[in-house]
């Protein structure tokens, strides 16, 4: 019984963390495929996600290390690791499903007013000219505005934002409780004795 909760911990641990360097791996491509055929040009968006999925990539292969290795030390920090990960993670969650539009709006405006790379490539995608107001003396990338018949694009964005926010929110608080499924995991798993030098000590 000894030996098979061991085991059973340890491809538990490994299969979380092979799950996560997957999950890591297809942030950093959709990323760079979105920059390579010019979808999202902003540097920023680019580099927040790469970013994130190659801290991810990086404790999943710390946590994929330890579990093979039983290595007490590694398992400690990947855990502690995890453990911040879920409390950062579940409050983005929370806050996600519990904004509301005068919220969602602020926050909007001000995500637009940061990058103008941005603000292209969503009256691109989203054909609609300024955030608030359209301003047709000014330029916009959007086709309509050759028209002029443009909506300001935060009542398209905005008509998006609910959804999004409610799939990233529940998205991350799904992941959130895997953390705390691997948080236990590797506690659980570091207080196990290796079954193999058990046996070996046993011959000897």
């Amino acid at each position: 019984m000894g030996c098979g909760g061991f085991v059973c911990s340890k491809n538990a641990l490994c299969a979380l963390n092979i799950l996560y360097a997957l999950v890591s791996l297809l942030m950093i491509a959709v990323a760079a495929w979105g920059k390579w055929f010019g979808l999202v040009s902003s540097f920023q968006v680019i580099a927040a996600v790469i970013g994130v999925g190659f801290f991810l990539f990086i404790v999943a292969i710390v946590g994929l290390c330890g579990a093979l290795k039983h290595h007490q030390v590694l398992l400690f920090f990947y855990m502690v690791i995890l453990f911040m990960v879920f409390i950062v993670q579940f409050s983005v969650s929370c806050a996600c499903l519990a904004i509301n539009k005068e919220q969602q709006n602020l926050f909007l405006e001000i995500g637009w007013n940061k990058s103008e790379s941005m603000q292209k490539d969503l009256e691109r995608t989203l054909n609609c000219c300024d955030f608030s107001s359209v301003n047709y003396s000014g330029t916009c990338e959007a086709d309509c505005f050759r028209e002029k018949s443009c909506e300001p694009c935060s009542v398209k964005i905005q008509a998006y934002a609910d959804d999004a926010l409610h799939f990233v929110g529940g998205m991350s608080l799904f992941f959130s409780f895997t953390e705390v499924l691997g948080v236990w995991l590797t506690y659980r798993y570091r207080n196990q004795k290796d079954p193999r030098s058990s046996a070996g000590q046993c011959r000897n």
